[in-house]
């Protein structure tokens, strides 16, 4: 995977914690833990500073959690690169996608009504 394709992961993963639009701690960490337990097992990729390129999921969803953007604008640029990327979407890929985006919508108090709308819309993408 290549860092464009993790960048767009951290639109996806910020796209569901915006939601409701509020940016919580608990699915900041949701997220930090998906990243250090299950992205950055996938392969081994490094930048050019030698770190995983995974962790361009966690730069990626910061960045968006201090600028002006919103779930759908995320969403639909993840939608995409999708579209344009299929082939790498593996069935694996996709269900690690889907427990991550899960995992944070379920972090804060359940999953709530914007956050089901967002994983709804990824489970068509996905079929």
């Amino acid at each position: 995977m290549n860092s464009l394709f993790y960048q767009n992961m951290g639109r996806l993963f910020y796209a569901v914690a915006i939601a409701d639009k509020k940016v919580r701690e608990v699915e900041i960490k949701a997220l930090e833990k998906h990243v250090k337990n299950t992205w950055i097992t996938i392969e081994n990729t490094k930048n050019a500073f030698g770190d995983n390129t995974a962790f361009q999921i966690e730069i990626v969803f910061s960045w968006l959690k201090d600028g002006y953007t919103t779930s759908n604008e995320c969403f639909q640029n993840f939608e995409d690169y999708y579209k344009h990327n299929k082939s790498i979407f593996t069935p694996k890929i996709k269900q690690i996608i889907t427990e991550t985006a899960d995992e944070i919508a379920d972090s804060f108090s359940g999953i709530n009504k914007q956050e089901l709308l967002i994983l709804d819309k990824l489970s068509i993408l996905f079929k």
